[in-house]
């Protein structure tokens, strides 16, 4: 019996060489309390399951020879055949270090999404054919490799699930996170007042909204053009002028 998707849910297929990777990250923090809420739905899907033979063989050495196994292109098309003939999905995401890189404005639309299939890759490469005929978008979490997509994998659905509506307690709090703006964020303090000598930035403790965001803003400027002047280059700074 097939459940019925809520209509405000966002349906994530992940497909995994190691779906077990992904137990304890699904069951605690925000992943849990969004499927909790049901507001995402999260399937995975062992690629081993469609594998060939006895062993259930989903990899085999690359034609040209060179180090390093490649994810055969049966199982893989057998899965995401498989999943697309039981619905249609806006985008089969490959996590790949050659993608597009994963920033924030990403995560915002990609949370807007009804279906989505991520296909985690692993060992050497994957076949060519599946990323021509198969992924419809290729991202990446940076210049950076690691030994399989599951890592990037749980990193996108954090940041997509974390932005959609009633997810986080606070449904202001998303918004206001680093590069929303295309800004870094600005910097926070807490209780007490004074520590150690150090203390709160006065404007903070005059509870006047106004300053206190102007303040905000200014700090989040510098903060952006002292650690990532790059981010600058990006948006329309009105009234800030780049020293």
């Amino acid at each position: 019996m097939v459940v019925p998707q809520p209509m405000d849910a966002i349906r994530i297929d992940v497909i995994s060489v190691i779906p077990s990777f992904f137990d304890s990250p699904l069951n605690n923090g925000l992943l849990s309390i969004a499927r909790k809420k049901n507001h995402a739905e999260i399937h995975l899907h062992n690629l081993h399951d469609y594998g060939l033979g006895r062993y259930k063989q989903v990899d085999d050495s690359p034609y040209g020879g060179g180090a390093g196994m490649v994810l055969r292109p049966e199982p893989v098309f057998s899965c995401i055949e498989g999943l697309k003939a039981e619905r249609e999905y806006d985008a089969v995401i490959f996590l790949s270090p050659d993608g597009l890189l994963f920033e924030q404005a990403m995560a915002n639309r990609l949370s807007m999404m009804r279906n989505l299939i991520i296909l985690c890759g692993h060992y050497k490469a994957i076949d060519e054919r599946i990323r021509q005929n198969l992924v419809t978008m290729e991202i990446s979490i940076g210049d950076v490799v690691v030994s399989g997509g599951e890592i990037p994998a749980l990193l996108l659905m954090d940041a997509l699930v974390r932005v959609i509506p009633g997810v986080l307690g606070d449904s202001e709090s998303a918004l206001t996170d680093s590069f929303q703006a295309g800004l870094l964020d600005s910097a926070y303090y807490t209780r007490p007042a004074e520590f150690r000598g150090m203390k709160v930035p006065e404007v903070l403790l005059t509870g006047n909204h106004g300053k206190i965001e102007q303040w905000r803003h200014e700090n989040a400027l510098e903060r952006t053009r002292q650690r990532r002047p790059d981010l600058l280059d990006r948006v329309e700074l009105e009234g800030y002028k780049k020293k």
